[in-house]
This record gives structure tokens, sequence and C-alpha cells, in this order.
């Protein structure tokens, strides 16, 4: 995968129907620019698609699934069984972001892109690359070759779906000892002391987060990732969720589909893909900042205000199917509104 020739396929946003949107704003009977960001993000999601006629009535929640090596170093308090059980629940329809989902009216859709126990529940879609990525204490976390797999794979996932008639995707993940992988890319990506850019995750002691900051700065120590390739950084410290979710950002540009950041992996994700192709941030709205320390610096790296402050770090996409509601709300004045 050639990421300079993807970066040139991917096309500009629309200034014509974004001017036009921002023309349809401004004729409407209230304030001018008083609903502040989610005008904002209205005229992006036009300019995306070049239509200023904007239409998210069908909507999904991508998760993507899958267990880390790390955690074999105790930088979690859950095991990678953990992983398959919730993954599970989310496609049986009873996990946090699925009660949130159904009242946001999105879909759920649980990808297995990498764990080491397979679920039983049909429902998940089957794109596994291996049972888990290696452990980035002691070697890298994948393989170029599994790298690219994995990004192809949530590309191809954007397609898929914009085929089945889906309009805005929110992204989501599962998987034990994920804020460890991605808080050891974000130290990378944005030169920042890993003490800087880790948190507490799923509930760690103090003593048990100082211990994920020791094991995040040996991965980079012993992998040596390089700060200005991003698939080097992600291939070597990365996990397959984070892998996919980059693709799937990737794919929300080229086949102009917009596409929610939800919180601190998600946003990691997102950030790899930027990396990779520039020109992806045309699809990309930030949809919450969430709890964890380095949140909002990705977002600023990113250059992408979040629509919500609400101190969130549950995952699973619960933050970007948050925000649909919202954006949900802003079309209604949007399309409904007198002039």
């Amino acid at each position: 995968m050639d990421f300079k020739v993807l970066n040139e396929q991917i096309a500009a946003l629309d200034k014509n129907a974004m001017v036009a949107s921002k023309e349809k704003w401004n004729s409407l009977a209230k304030p001018i620019g008083s609903l502040g960001l989610l005008e904002d993000a209205i005229i992006k999601m036009a300019g995306l698609t070049g239509n200023v006629e904007v239409n998210i009535n069908k909507r999904a929640v991508l998760v993507l699934c899958a267990d880390n090596g790390v955690v074999a170093e105790g930088v979690t308090q859950a095991g990678s069984d953990i992983t398959t059980l919730v993954a599970g629940n989310i496609a049986k329809g009873c996990a946090s972001v699925c009660l949130m989902a159904s009242v946001a009216r999105a879909d759920i859709v649980a990808v297995d892109m990498g764990m080491i126990e397979k679920s039983d529940v049909k429902s998940i879609l089957d794109r596994n690359i291996a049972p888990g990525t290696g452990n980035i204490a002691h070697g890298a976390a994948m393989t170029c070759e599994q790298a690219l797999q994995a990004i192809h794979t949530g590309m191809e996932l954007v397609k898929d779906y914009k085929a089945k008639g889906y309009k805005i995707f929110a992204t989501g993940e599962m998987g034990i000892g994920n804020t460890t992988t991605a808080s050891a890319i974000a130290a990378v990506l944005l030169g920042k002391p890993v003490h800087e850019v880790t948190g507490f995750g799923a509930g760690l002691s103090d003593d048990g987060l100082q211990h994920k900051i020791d094991i995040i700065e040996q991965a980079i120590k012993v992998n040596s990732p390089k700060p200005q390739d991003a698939l080097d950084v992600l291939m070597k410290l990365g996990g397959f969720d984070i892998a996919a979710m980059a693709g799937i950002f990737l794919g929300g540009a080229l086949y102009r589909v917009n596409i929610l950041i939800d919180g601190f992996i998600s946003a990691v994700s997102a950030l790899v893909a930027a990396r990779l192709c520039p020109a992806a941030v045309c699809a990309m709205l930030a949809s919450h900042v969430s709890a964890e320390p380095a949140a909002r610096m990705v977002l600023n790296a990113l250059a992408l205000p979040p629509l919500i402050n609400a101190e969130m770090r549950l995952g699973e996409g619960t933050g970007a199917v948050a925000a649909l509601p919202l954006l949900d709300m802003a079309l209604a004045v949007y399309h409904d509104m007198s002039s």
C-alpha cells in the first residue's frame, strides 16, 4: 500500500458545498453562528460529500476487538479473556455502547481483528489477523504485512458498509491493554514523555500506573520506532484494533463517509491515519475529549475540536455514539427551521 499515492487520491473538501452550507446556516432565523461547533461539523460534512443536504439517517458503530501481548506484563487489571467476553456482549446488544446506540439509532458491528479466544457469538465479523499481537515490551507488536492487512480491513469495512447505505460511522474498540499500546504510540508520534501521555486506563492503582509507564518506556527502547514513520510506530507498538481503526479513517476520506473519533484510543488511530495520509483529516469529526491525559493533546495535534467534554473514558465507541444525537438536533435546525 502506497500511502503517498493514497493521499493524492483523497479529494479535498468541496469548498462550494461548504460555502453553500454556511450560507444556509446564516439564512436561518437565529443568531448567526449560534450553534457553534455543531454548525462547523455540518459544514464539514457537506464539504466531504459535496452535498449541502447532509443526511446521516443510517449510521453504524464499528467496534474493533483485539488482544495485546503486553497484557502479559501486568499492565492491566483484567486478563485477555475479558476482551472476548465484552466483544460477545457488544455483538449480542447488551454492552454499554449498545444501550447508547439504541437511543442514537445506530447499528452495532463488532469485528474480531485479533482476539486470542474466539467468541461463540456468530454475529461477530471474523477478520482475525492473529491471536493477539506480540508483547511490545520484548519486540514488535506485528509484522509490516499484518499492519497493512489490518489497515486494509478497516478501509474495506467503510467501503462495504457505505455500499449498504450507511452515511456515518462511529469508531469503537474493545481490547484489554489497548490504553498501553495507544499511550506508547502517542508518546512517539507526539514526542512527549511517556508519563505525560499515560493514564490509569481501567482503574489502575498509582503503583500500577507507574509499572505501566515503565513497560511503555521499555517497549519504546526495545523497538526503537521511527517517529516520522507512522507505519513503523504502528507495527512496533500498536494493536490490530488501532491499525484497523486507522484504516477506517483512511477509508472514510477515500470513500467520502464521515467518521466520528471516539476517545483516546480512537484518536490515536486517527493520528496514525493522519500521519500516513494528511488528507484523511477531511473525514474526521471529534466526538468528545476523553479523560485520559493525552486525549486533548492528540486532538490538538489533529486540529479537531471535540463536541463534548464529559470526562468519559468508557471506550467501545460510547463517546462517538453520544455525539450522534447532537448532530441530529443540529440537522433538525439546519433542515427544518424557517429562514
